[in-house]
Protein backbone atom coordinates (compact mmCIF):
# COMPACT_ATOMS: atom_id res chain seq x y z
CA UNK A 1 0.00 0.00 0.00
CA UNK A 2 1.62 3.26 -0.91
CA UNK A 3 0.71 6.46 0.37
CA UNK A 4 -2.59 7.02 0.35
CA UNK A 5 -5.06 9.62 0.95
CA UNK A 6 -8.84 9.53 2.72
CA UNK A 7 -11.30 11.62 5.05
CA UNK A 8 -11.58 9.31 7.56
CA UNK A 9 -9.14 6.00 9.18
CA UNK A 10 -10.81 4.00 11.51
CA UNK A 11 -8.41 1.78 13.68
CA UNK A 12 -9.90 -1.19 14.41
CA UNK A 13 -12.45 -3.42 12.80
CA UNK A 14 -14.26 -4.79 16.00
CA UNK A 15 -17.72 -3.74 16.98
CA UNK A 16 -16.91 0.08 17.23
CA UNK A 17 -14.81 -0.09 13.59
CA UNK A 18 -17.90 -1.94 12.17
CA UNK A 19 -20.42 0.29 13.65
CA UNK A 20 -18.26 3.64 12.69
CA UNK A 21 -18.13 2.44 9.03
CA UNK A 22 -21.64 1.60 8.59
CA UNK A 23 -22.46 5.52 9.59
CA UNK A 24 -19.75 6.72 7.73
CA UNK A 25 -20.80 4.86 4.83
CA UNK A 26 -23.78 6.09 5.09
CA UNK A 27 -22.80 9.79 5.02
CA UNK A 28 -20.90 8.89 1.97
CA UNK A 29 -17.60 9.92 3.30
CA UNK A 30 -14.79 8.15 2.10
CA UNK A 31 -12.65 5.77 4.96
CA UNK A 32 -10.58 2.80 5.26
CA UNK A 33 -11.03 0.68 8.54
CA UNK A 34 -7.38 -0.17 9.37
CA UNK A 35 -7.55 -3.75 11.53
CA UNK A 36 -4.20 -5.52 12.51
CA UNK A 37 -5.66 -8.71 12.94
CA UNK A 38 -9.04 -10.06 11.75
CA UNK A 39 -12.54 -8.51 12.27
CA UNK A 40 -13.42 -8.88 15.97
CA UNK A 41 -10.17 -10.99 16.47
CA UNK A 42 -10.23 -10.37 19.88
CA UNK A 43 -13.75 -12.26 20.35
CA UNK A 44 -12.06 -15.22 18.62
CA UNK A 45 -8.64 -15.62 20.52
CA UNK A 46 -8.89 -13.43 23.76
CA UNK A 47 -11.93 -15.31 25.35
CA UNK A 48 -12.30 -18.53 26.93
CA UNK A 49 -13.75 -21.21 24.99
CA UNK A 50 -17.03 -21.34 26.48
CA UNK A 51 -17.62 -17.64 26.42
CA UNK A 52 -21.21 -16.23 25.43
CA UNK A 53 -22.24 -12.40 25.33
CA UNK A 54 -23.59 -11.47 28.62
CA UNK A 55 -26.47 -10.11 27.24
CA UNK A 56 -29.61 -11.98 25.12
CA UNK A 57 -29.86 -11.89 21.16
CA UNK A 58 -32.11 -9.77 20.49
CA UNK A 59 -30.69 -7.01 22.55
CA UNK A 60 -26.96 -7.92 22.35
CA UNK A 61 -26.80 -6.07 18.31
CA UNK A 62 -26.42 -3.82 16.06
CA UNK A 63 -30.31 -2.52 14.58
CA UNK A 64 -29.74 -3.33 11.46
CA UNK A 65 -28.86 -7.04 11.37
CA UNK A 66 -30.88 -10.10 13.34
CA UNK A 67 -28.20 -13.06 14.83
CA UNK A 68 -28.73 -15.99 12.36
CA UNK A 69 -29.95 -19.28 13.90
CA UNK A 70 -30.10 -17.84 17.52
CA UNK A 71 -33.64 -17.51 19.70
CA UNK A 72 -33.89 -14.07 20.51
CA UNK A 73 -33.82 -14.85 24.16
CA UNK A 74 -30.57 -17.06 23.91
CA UNK A 75 -26.87 -16.28 24.19
CA UNK A 76 -24.45 -16.00 21.61
CA UNK A 77 -21.10 -17.85 21.32
CA UNK A 78 -17.91 -16.10 21.19
CA UNK A 79 -17.35 -17.64 17.80
CA UNK A 80 -21.03 -16.33 16.52
CA UNK A 81 -20.74 -13.11 17.60
CA UNK A 82 -17.09 -12.59 15.77
CA UNK A 83 -19.19 -14.10 12.64
CA UNK A 84 -21.93 -11.99 13.34
CA UNK A 85 -19.28 -8.50 13.05
CA UNK A 86 -17.47 -10.43 10.17
CA UNK A 87 -20.85 -10.74 8.03
CA UNK A 88 -22.07 -7.16 9.03
CA UNK A 89 -19.06 -5.83 7.71
CA UNK A 90 -19.89 -7.35 4.22
CA UNK A 91 -23.50 -6.07 4.56
CA UNK A 92 -22.64 -2.66 4.62
CA UNK A 93 -19.34 -2.83 2.44
CA UNK A 94 -16.73 -2.00 5.45
CA UNK A 95 -13.58 -1.08 3.81
CA UNK A 96 -11.63 -3.09 6.38
CA UNK A 97 -7.72 -3.89 5.94
CA UNK A 98 -7.18 -7.07 7.88
CA UNK A 99 -3.59 -7.83 8.76
CA UNK A 100 -2.43 -4.41 8.38
CA UNK A 101 -1.11 -2.65 11.76
CA UNK A 102 -1.09 1.32 13.05
CA UNK A 103 2.50 2.20 13.67
CA UNK A 104 1.74 5.69 14.39
CA UNK A 105 -0.44 8.93 13.91
CA UNK A 106 1.02 12.38 13.91
CA UNK A 107 -0.67 15.72 12.95
CA UNK A 108 0.32 17.56 10.20
CA UNK A 109 2.48 20.31 11.34
CA UNK A 110 1.20 23.29 9.24
CA UNK A 111 -2.24 21.99 7.38
CA UNK A 112 -4.96 20.20 8.61
CA UNK A 113 -5.26 16.40 8.99
CA UNK A 114 -2.87 13.47 10.34
CA UNK A 115 -0.10 10.77 8.40
CA UNK A 116 -1.30 7.54 9.56
CA UNK A 117 2.00 5.25 9.68
CA UNK A 118 1.14 1.82 8.93
CA UNK A 119 2.80 -1.57 8.20
CA UNK A 120 2.22 -1.53 4.83
CA UNK A 121 2.55 2.50 3.69
CA UNK A 122 1.08 5.77 5.25
CA UNK A 123 -2.11 7.25 4.40
CA UNK A 124 -2.97 10.96 5.01
CA UNK A 125 -6.22 11.46 6.53
CA UNK A 126 -8.71 14.47 7.91
CA UNK A 127 -9.85 12.57 10.60
CA UNK A 128 -9.02 9.29 12.54
CA UNK A 129 -11.44 7.52 14.75
CA UNK A 130 -9.48 5.02 17.41
CA UNK A 131 -11.85 2.55 17.62
CA UNK A 132 -9.47 -0.09 19.28
CA UNK A 133 -11.78 -0.23 22.56
CA UNK A 134 -11.12 -0.25 26.14
CA UNK A 135 -9.21 -3.97 25.99
CA UNK A 136 -6.04 -3.56 24.81
CA UNK A 137 -3.53 -4.48 27.85
CA UNK A 138 -4.31 -7.30 30.17
CA UNK A 139 -3.54 -6.11 33.77
CA UNK A 140 -2.02 -8.09 36.41
CA UNK A 141 -1.93 -6.60 39.65
CA UNK A 142 2.19 -7.24 40.73
CA UNK A 143 1.27 -8.71 43.79
CA UNK A 144 2.43 -12.44 43.50
CA UNK A 145 5.89 -12.81 42.13
CA UNK A 146 7.05 -14.84 39.03
CA UNK A 147 7.45 -18.98 40.03
CA UNK A 148 5.17 -18.48 43.34
CA UNK A 149 3.21 -20.95 41.24
CA UNK A 150 3.23 -22.90 38.17
CA UNK A 151 0.86 -20.72 35.99
CA UNK A 152 -0.49 -17.34 36.27
CA UNK A 153 -2.79 -15.69 33.59
CA UNK A 154 -5.01 -13.40 32.72
CA UNK A 155 -8.44 -13.77 32.04
CA UNK A 156 -7.70 -12.91 28.21
CA UNK A 157 -5.37 -15.72 28.27
CA UNK A 158 -7.35 -18.62 29.86
CA UNK A 159 -9.24 -21.26 27.41
CA UNK A 160 -10.34 -24.08 29.51
CA UNK A 161 -9.92 -25.94 32.80
CA UNK A 162 -7.27 -28.58 30.97
CA UNK A 163 -5.30 -25.68 30.08
CA UNK A 164 -3.65 -25.26 33.78
CA UNK A 165 -1.70 -27.79 35.46
CA UNK A 166 -3.23 -29.86 38.52
CA UNK A 167 -4.25 -28.47 41.55
CA UNK A 168 -6.56 -25.95 43.29
CA UNK A 169 -7.02 -22.47 41.38
CA UNK A 170 -7.25 -18.86 42.89
CA UNK A 171 -9.41 -16.46 40.64
CA UNK A 172 -8.74 -12.86 41.07
CA UNK A 173 -11.92 -10.50 40.33
CA UNK A 174 -15.26 -11.27 40.27
CA UNK A 175 -17.14 -9.65 37.52
CA UNK A 176 -18.67 -11.67 34.68
CA UNK A 177 -15.46 -13.04 33.34
CA UNK A 178 -14.25 -13.97 36.70
CA UNK A 179 -17.25 -15.70 37.98
CA UNK A 180 -17.84 -17.86 35.04
CA UNK A 181 -14.13 -18.62 34.92
CA UNK A 182 -14.60 -20.17 39.12
CA UNK A 183 -17.98 -22.13 38.30
CA UNK A 184 -16.39 -23.22 35.00
CA UNK A 185 -13.42 -24.47 37.08
CA UNK A 186 -14.97 -25.72 40.15
CA UNK A 187 -17.65 -27.93 37.45
CA UNK A 188 -14.63 -29.66 36.39
CA UNK A 189 -13.64 -31.11 39.86
CA UNK A 190 -10.77 -28.30 40.90
CA UNK A 191 -10.99 -26.62 44.18
CA UNK A 192 -11.47 -22.81 43.32
CA UNK A 193 -10.62 -19.64 45.35
CA UNK A 194 -12.46 -16.72 44.28
CA UNK A 195 -11.27 -12.92 45.31
CA UNK A 196 -14.29 -10.72 45.46
CA UNK A 197 -13.99 -7.08 44.72
CA UNK A 198 -16.97 -4.58 44.61
CA UNK A 199 -19.18 -5.32 42.00
CA UNK A 200 -22.62 -4.50 40.68
CA UNK A 201 -24.57 -7.67 40.37
CA UNK A 202 -28.26 -7.00 38.51
CA UNK A 203 -30.90 -9.81 38.37
CA UNK A 204 -30.19 -12.07 34.64
CA UNK A 205 -33.91 -12.14 34.95
CA UNK A 206 -37.04 -11.05 37.01
CA UNK A 207 -40.00 -10.95 36.31
CA UNK A 208 -39.73 -12.51 33.07
CA UNK A 209 -37.95 -9.38 31.85
CA UNK A 210 -34.20 -9.96 31.33
CA UNK A 211 -32.27 -7.25 32.78
CA UNK A 212 -31.22 -5.34 29.43
CA UNK A 213 -34.89 -5.25 29.23
CA UNK A 214 -35.50 -3.32 33.00
CA UNK A 215 -32.44 -0.95 32.86
CA UNK A 216 -34.11 0.20 28.86
CA UNK A 217 -37.13 0.88 30.41
CA UNK A 218 -35.95 2.46 33.65
CA UNK A 219 -33.93 5.02 31.53
CA UNK A 220 -30.71 3.15 33.30
CA UNK A 221 -28.97 2.92 30.16
CA UNK A 222 -28.77 6.42 29.93
CA UNK A 223 -27.34 7.32 32.80
CA UNK A 224 -24.31 9.77 31.19
CA UNK A 225 -21.98 9.28 34.71
CA UNK A 226 -21.50 6.70 36.62
CA UNK A 227 -22.38 6.79 40.10
CA UNK A 228 -19.93 8.01 42.76
CA UNK A 229 -17.13 5.33 42.80
CA UNK A 230 -18.48 3.16 39.95
CA UNK A 231 -16.83 4.10 37.15
CA UNK A 232 -14.22 1.23 36.99
CA UNK A 233 -16.99 -1.48 39.20
CA UNK A 234 -17.52 -4.84 37.69
CA UNK A 235 -21.01 -6.08 36.61
CA UNK A 236 -21.40 -10.11 38.07
CA UNK A 237 -23.75 -11.22 35.29
CA UNK A 238 -23.74 -14.23 33.08
CA UNK A 239 -25.21 -15.61 30.05
CA UNK A 240 -23.73 -18.92 30.23
CA UNK A 241 -25.94 -22.34 30.52
CA UNK A 242 -28.50 -20.49 29.36
CA UNK A 243 -28.23 -17.30 31.84
CA UNK A 244 -28.72 -17.12 35.55
CA UNK A 245 -28.34 -14.54 38.25
CA UNK A 246 -25.17 -14.37 39.85
CA UNK A 247 -25.14 -15.30 43.19
CA UNK A 248 -22.15 -15.59 45.35
CA UNK A 249 -24.05 -17.74 47.87
CA UNK A 250 -25.26 -20.41 45.70
CA UNK A 251 -21.45 -20.27 44.34
CA UNK A 252 -20.18 -20.93 47.84
CA UNK A 253 -22.64 -23.70 48.10
CA UNK A 254 -21.78 -25.71 45.11
CA UNK A 255 -17.41 -25.53 47.09
CA UNK A 256 -16.22 -22.09 45.46
CA UNK A 257 -14.35 -20.39 48.58
CA UNK A 258 -15.12 -16.86 48.64
CA UNK A 259 -12.42 -14.64 49.76
CA UNK A 260 -12.06 -10.48 49.42
CA UNK A 261 -9.86 -8.68 47.56
CA UNK A 262 -6.53 -10.26 47.11
CA UNK A 263 -4.15 -7.10 48.94
CA UNK A 264 -0.57 -8.98 49.52
CA UNK A 265 2.08 -11.49 48.85
CA UNK A 266 4.58 -12.69 51.48
CA UNK A 267 6.93 -15.69 51.36
CA UNK A 268 4.20 -18.48 49.84
CA UNK A 269 1.51 -16.62 51.46
CA UNK A 270 -1.70 -14.44 50.34
CA UNK A 271 -3.24 -12.17 52.59
CA UNK A 272 -7.13 -11.13 52.20
CA UNK A 273 -8.48 -7.45 52.93
CA UNK A 274 -11.36 -8.15 55.55
CA UNK A 275 -14.13 -6.18 52.81
CA UNK A 276 -15.65 -9.90 51.40
CA UNK A 277 -19.00 -9.20 53.69
CA UNK A 278 -19.30 -5.58 52.64
CA UNK A 279 -18.68 -6.18 48.97
CA UNK A 280 -21.35 -8.91 48.63
CA UNK A 281 -23.63 -6.56 50.96
CA UNK A 282 -23.17 -3.42 48.41
CA UNK A 283 -23.70 -6.20 45.65
CA UNK A 284 -27.02 -7.13 47.30
CA UNK A 285 -27.66 -3.75 47.99
CA UNK A 286 -27.44 -3.17 44.03
CA UNK A 287 -29.37 -5.94 43.43
CA UNK A 288 -32.51 -5.45 45.46
CA UNK A 289 -32.40 -1.78 44.70
CA UNK A 290 -32.99 -2.91 40.83
CA UNK A 291 -36.07 -5.56 41.89
CA UNK A 292 -37.75 -2.29 44.20
CA UNK A 293 -37.13 -0.02 41.03
CA UNK A 294 -38.85 -2.60 38.45
CA UNK A 295 -41.52 -3.50 41.21
CA UNK A 296 -42.23 0.18 41.65
CA UNK A 297 -42.36 -0.01 37.52
CA UNK A 298 -44.71 -2.63 37.43
CA UNK A 299 -47.09 -1.05 39.84
CA UNK A 300 -46.72 2.38 38.69
CA UNK A 301 -47.58 1.13 34.59
CA UNK A 302 -50.25 -1.45 35.36
CA UNK A 303 -48.28 -4.21 33.65
CA UNK A 304 -49.27 -7.99 34.28
CA UNK A 305 -45.60 -9.44 34.81
CA UNK A 306 -45.88 -12.27 37.73
CA UNK A 307 -44.78 -11.21 41.02
CA UNK A 308 -41.32 -12.87 41.95
CA UNK A 309 -41.33 -12.44 45.91
CA UNK A 310 -38.56 -15.04 46.67
CA UNK A 311 -36.31 -13.21 44.64
CA UNK A 312 -35.55 -10.71 47.02
CA UNK A 313 -34.71 -13.55 49.75
CA UNK A 314 -31.19 -13.82 49.72
CA UNK A 315 -30.45 -16.30 52.63
CA UNK A 316 -27.54 -16.83 55.05
CA UNK A 317 -24.25 -15.65 54.25
CA UNK A 318 -21.57 -19.12 54.29
CA UNK A 319 -19.44 -19.48 56.52
CA UNK A 320 -16.37 -18.27 53.97
CA UNK A 321 -18.63 -14.65 54.23
CA UNK A 322 -19.60 -14.70 57.37
CA UNK A 323 -15.98 -15.93 58.98
CA UNK A 324 -13.40 -14.96 56.14
CA UNK A 325 -10.53 -16.19 55.84
CA UNK A 326 -7.72 -13.39 55.65
CA UNK A 327 -4.80 -15.10 54.36
CA UNK A 328 -3.98 -18.21 52.08
CA UNK A 329 -0.81 -20.81 52.05
CA UNK A 330 -0.31 -21.69 48.21
CA UNK A 331 1.55 -24.50 48.74
CA UNK A 332 -0.37 -25.63 52.02
CA UNK A 333 -4.11 -25.07 50.16
CA UNK A 334 -2.30 -26.88 46.72
CA UNK A 335 -2.89 -23.48 44.63
CA UNK A 336 -1.04 -24.51 41.52
CA UNK A 337 -2.26 -21.69 39.44
CA UNK A 338 -3.51 -17.95 39.78
CA UNK A 339 -5.83 -16.36 36.93
CA UNK A 340 -6.14 -12.70 37.03
CA UNK A 341 -9.77 -11.35 35.48
CA UNK A 342 -8.52 -8.06 36.65
CA UNK A 343 -9.26 -6.01 33.69
CA UNK A 344 -7.56 -4.13 31.20
CA UNK A 345 -5.80 -1.01 30.24
CA UNK A 346 -5.84 1.03 27.37
CA UNK A 347 -2.76 1.23 25.00
CA UNK A 348 -2.82 4.55 22.36
CA UNK A 349 1.36 4.07 22.27
CA UNK A 350 0.87 4.50 18.62
CA UNK A 351 -1.59 7.55 18.52
CA UNK A 352 1.23 10.11 19.11
CA UNK A 353 -1.26 13.39 19.38
CA UNK A 354 -2.65 16.22 22.06
CA UNK A 355 -5.81 13.82 23.26
CA UNK A 356 -4.40 12.58 26.31
CA UNK A 357 -5.04 14.03 30.09
CA UNK A 358 -2.31 14.06 32.30
CA UNK A 359 -2.78 10.43 33.28
CA UNK A 360 -2.88 9.53 29.30
CA UNK A 361 -6.46 8.71 29.56
CA UNK A 362 -8.29 10.06 26.28
CA UNK A 363 -9.77 13.68 26.97
CA UNK A 364 -12.84 13.61 25.11
CA UNK A 365 -16.22 14.66 24.98
CA UNK A 366 -19.14 11.91 24.05
CA UNK A 367 -15.45 10.40 21.86
CA UNK A 368 -15.17 14.20 20.54
CA UNK A 369 -11.27 14.41 22.03
CA UNK A 370 -9.44 17.91 22.59
CA UNK A 371 -7.76 17.14 19.68
CA UNK A 372 -9.66 18.56 16.66
CA UNK A 373 -10.09 15.62 13.74
CA UNK A 374 -9.45 12.57 16.18
CA UNK A 375 -11.90 10.89 18.09
CA UNK A 376 -12.22 7.52 20.80
CA UNK A 377 -14.86 5.10 19.77
CA UNK A 378 -15.70 1.98 22.26
CA UNK A 379 -15.19 2.94 25.94
CA UNK A 380 -17.23 2.37 28.79
CA UNK A 381 -19.47 5.19 29.48
CA UNK A 382 -17.93 6.93 26.57
CA UNK A 383 -21.30 8.84 26.29
CA UNK A 384 -23.68 6.81 28.74
CA UNK A 385 -24.19 3.60 30.79
CA UNK A 386 -24.53 1.53 27.48
CA UNK A 387 -21.70 1.85 25.58
CA UNK A 388 -19.71 -1.07 26.67
CA UNK A 389 -22.52 -2.65 25.02
CA UNK A 390 -22.78 -3.89 21.39
CA UNK A 391 -25.92 -1.77 20.80
CA UNK A 392 -24.77 1.17 22.55
CA UNK A 393 -21.13 1.59 20.36
CA UNK A 394 -23.50 1.73 17.62
CA UNK A 395 -25.25 5.02 19.17
CA UNK A 396 -21.76 6.24 20.15
CA UNK A 397 -19.99 5.70 16.30
CA UNK A 398 -23.65 7.67 15.01
CA UNK A 399 -23.18 10.67 16.89
CA UNK A 400 -19.33 10.87 15.96
CA UNK A 401 -20.27 10.48 12.53
CA UNK A 402 -22.80 13.30 12.52
CA UNK A 403 -19.94 15.90 14.10
CA UNK A 404 -17.25 14.42 11.54
CA UNK A 405 -20.17 15.63 8.91
CA UNK A 406 -20.66 18.57 10.43
CA UNK A 407 -16.78 19.29 10.78
CA UNK A 408 -15.96 18.72 7.00
CA UNK A 409 -18.95 21.00 6.27
CA UNK A 410 -16.83 23.94 7.59
CA UNK A 411 -13.84 22.83 6.74
CA UNK A 412 -15.48 22.80 3.06
CA UNK A 413 -16.85 26.54 3.00
CA UNK A 414 -15.04 28.75 0.71
CA UNK A 415 -13.24 25.92 -1.02
CA UNK A 416 -15.25 25.95 -4.02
Amino acid sequence: MASEETEVVVVGAGQAGVAMSEHLGAEGIPHIVIERHRIAERWRTERWDSLVANGPAWHDRFPNLEFPDIAPDAFATKEQVAEYFVAYAEKIGAPVRCGVEVTSVRKHEGRAGFRVETSEGSIDARFVVAATGPFQRPVIPPIVPDGAVATQIHSSGYRNPEQLPEGAVLVVGAGSSGVQIADELRRAGRRVFLSVGPHDRPPREYRGRDFCWWLGVLGLWDLTTPPQGAAHVTIAVSGAHGGHTVDFRALADTGVELVGMTAAYDKGVLRFVPDLAANIAAGDEKYLALLRAADAYVERNGLDLPEEPQAHVLGPDPACVSDPRLELDLAEAGVTSIVWATGFAADYGWLDVDAFDENGRPDQRRGISREPGVYFLGLPWLSRRGSSFIWGVWHDARYIADHITTRRGYLAYGSN
